[in-house]
Order: C-alpha cells, then sequence, then structure tokens
C-alpha cells in the first residue's frame, strides 16, 4: 500500500503546492472560486487568484494556512482546502440559505475544496486527505467541520471538476455526518470535534 502523510500548507514547499495545482481547473481557479466576493473568471485576473493562493497558503511561514497538501510516498499528490468558515466570502453572500446555515455557530471551520494530481485521481486519495482534515481540525481547535459535497441521484455520475467539493461517501467515511440536503444534490455535512457539543 502507498504510504499517505499530509502537511499543512504552509509547512509544504511552494513548489509541491504548484505540483498538486498544475493541471485541470484547479490550476485557473487556484481555489478562490468562494474567496473572491464577485464571480471569479470575471472580476479576477489569473495573475490576481495565482498571486491569492500563494498568500493564502503561506508556504515556508509559521501561517495561518488555507489547506493541507497529502503526499503518496512523499510526492505531493493532493490538497483539501479546509480554514475558518470566515474566511469564505461567498458563503454568506449567496443566496442560498445552506449557504448560510446556522451563522452564530462558533468555530466552524470549512472544507471546500478537493484537488488530486493527475495520475493519483481514482485512488482513494479524497478519502485520505477528508481524514487528514479531522486529524487537522483537532490540531487547529476548530470546533465543527463543514462541507458541500455532492451526491449525485441514483445511477448518475459527476465530473472530475464538479466534484471537486468532495463527493458525500467521501466525507461520511471521515465521520462527517449530512445535516442538510438542500438541494437535490447538494449536501451539507458537519464532524464535531472533541468534546465539543
Amino acid at each position: 500500500m502507498p504510504d499517505f502523510t499530509w502537511l499543512p500548507a504552509n509547512q509544504a514547499a511552494r513548489e509541491d503546492v504548484e505540483a498538486v495545482f498544475a493541471t485541470g481547473a484547479a490550476h485557473k481557479c487556484r481555489c478562490q472560486a468562494l474567496k473572491v466576493p464577485g464571480w471569479i473568471w470575471r472580476d479576477t485576473t489569473q495573475e490576481q487568484r495565482d498571486a491569492a493562493l500563494l498568500e493564502q497558503t503561506a508556504c515556508g511561514t509559521a501561517g495561518p494556512t488555507s489547506g493541507l497538501i497529502g503526499y503518496v510516498d512523499g510526492q505531493a499528490a493532493g490538497w483539501v482546502a479546509v480554514e475558518p468558515r470566515e474566511n469564505y466570502p461567498r458563503l454568506w453572500t449567496r443566496k442560498q440559505a445552506w449557504m448560510r446555515m446556522d451563522p452564530e455557530l462558533e468555530g466552524v471551520w470549512s472544507v471546500t475544496c478537493f484537488v488530486v494530481r493527475k495520475g493519483r485521481r481514482q485512488s482513494g486519495l479524497t478519502y485520505e486527505l477528508a481524514a487528514a482534515t479531522v486529524e487537522y481540525g483537532e490540531q487547529v481547535g476548530a470546533r465543527v467541520l463543514e462541507g458541500y459535497p455532492i451526491e449525485p441521484p441514483p445511477g448518475k455520475t459527476v465530473i472530475w471538476d464538479e466534484a471537486s467539493v468532495g463527493l458525500v461517501q467521501v466525507f461520511l467515511a471521515a465521520g462527517y455526518e449530512v445535516v442538510a440536503s438542500p438541494t437535490l444534490r447538494r449536501r451539507v455535512v458537519r464532524r464535531r470535534l472533541g468534546n465539543h457539543t
């Protein structure tokens, strides 16, 4: 079995972050979709998104950071975005009520995006990354982890980039629970951490 490890992105090398984000839609979005107040493709340039990711990951510093880098046999292979929910302004500016669930709930960290490097996809890496969010959440003192995955209807599938928010079964395997089903395909999942109730 391959050896999986992970690091907060600020403890990872910049080159490792770049290796994970080098292909697919992640190369363009740079995990900014829920951070840009407006419409990402209209209101930002590629250079701005590139710079924002570098600033947010804060590689080589004491942090804070915006996600985790997963390694398979020592090679950077995946990313999961996890940080305080208030760092995602678009979660609070969208019209859908599920994007504003329990706004008074404190200590919520959002898990918003998974990226798996080309060549490592369909290997179960998102399951490892989801489990890492729980371990990391405990380390940083998060009270609740919250995700917004897709659950396709029976017999339907999702394309890779659509699944960047994660699939329900990935979160369930990491001990999250579905707390809302706001649309046919979208779910809100949560995992309470530590002794918090």
